[in-house]
């Protein structure tokens, strides 16, 4: 009788064990995608400021129409990618496609900007200045939620990795999330916002 009570208090003290690994690693996925979502927030309003940049820069960019397309054409792209990463937020292919979508958003902002620098009149206007100015703290809030995402990544990746945890992470369904990392150097610059 006693060695029976002695195994039920084993299984349920590996029940208990196993369960408190499983409610942990839930605990760590959560955080990171609650730190994606902050992600998505931001990049949403980025998105939505784009297109009210282009609209005040048309009129005097009159003759630069495929660098205004090339912005909008990059937006597009960057929702797609968005929407995609938002789908499953970790997910490694899905974190690639967005991470591609945002350079090449971020390429063709930067070349409206460096055009809209030989347009006097363009810096001069209240309402881009003021698009810029929110579009400036908008890139800075990204990067702070980057920043969270990729801790909260990082700390996820570390509890599902670590022993005994890594013996049934696969089992429970845990898989490694991505990192939100810039594989280009160029794209490590910050766009330039400012006239």
């Amino acid at each position: 009788m006693i060695g029976v009570l002695i195994l039920v208090g084993i299984v349920v003290a590996i029940g208990l064990w196993a369960a408190g690994m499983y409610n942990r690693l839930v605990a760590l996925r959560n955080r990171f995608q609650n730190a994606f979502a902050q992600i998505d927030v931001q990049l949403k309003r980025r998105y939505d400021l784009i297109p009210n940049l282009v609209e005040t820069a048309k009129g005097y960019l009159k003759h630069e129409r495929e660098t205004l397309e090339a912005v909008i054409v990059a937006r597009n792209q960057a929702v797609t990618g968005l929407q995609g990463a938002s789908a499953q937020p970790g997910n490694p292919a899905a974190m690639k496609q967005l991470a591609g979508a945002e350079a090449g958003l971020s390429g063709a902002l930067g070349r409206l900007f460096a055009l809209a620098e030989s347009y006097p009149d363009l810096k001069a206007n209240q309402t881009m200045n003021t698009l810029m100015e929110e579009l400036t703290s908008t890139e800075n809030k990204i990067g702070f939620s980057r920043q969270g995402y990729n801790d909260a990544v990082t700390a996820y990746n570390i509890g599902r990795e670590s022993f005994p945890a890594n013996l049934f992470a696969g089992g429970f369904g845990f898989g490694p999330a991505q990192l939100w990392e810039i594989e280009n150097p160029q794209e490590r610059e910050a766009v330039k916002v400012s006239f």
